[in-house]
């Protein structure tokens, strides 16, 4: 015969599990690239077929940003550093 315990301890740390988001590479609008060289970097960098990239860097003149990449916090800032090396003003953040 087995008795279940009556009350359960659990022990309190005083955090809570928060689930980790994936990070994400911006790229932030300029007055410097022309919009046909953000497509070729897009194509370049990325690997992106050519409707894709035009509309991503539509998305970077338009709306003033856009989202190229998305993943692990190492690989977002590498992303960030190779457009950086392309001249395009590229940020890492969490997505939301």
């Amino acid at each position: 015969m087995s008795l279940a315990p009556a009350e359960v301890d659990k022990p309190e740390t005083g955090q809570r599990a928060v689930p980790e988001l994936p990070w994400v590479t911006i790229v932030w609008n300029d007055p410097v690239n022309l919009m046909n060289y953000v497509t070729y970097v897009f194509r370049t960098v990325f690997g992106y077929p050519r409707p894709k990239a035009e509309k991503l860097m539509l998305d970077v003149h338009h709306k003033g940003k856009a989202v190229v990449s998305a993943g692990a916090r190492e690989a977002m800032e590498r992303d960030a550093e190779t457009l950086h090396g392309y001249g395009l003003w590229a940020t890492v953040s969490h997505d939301s």
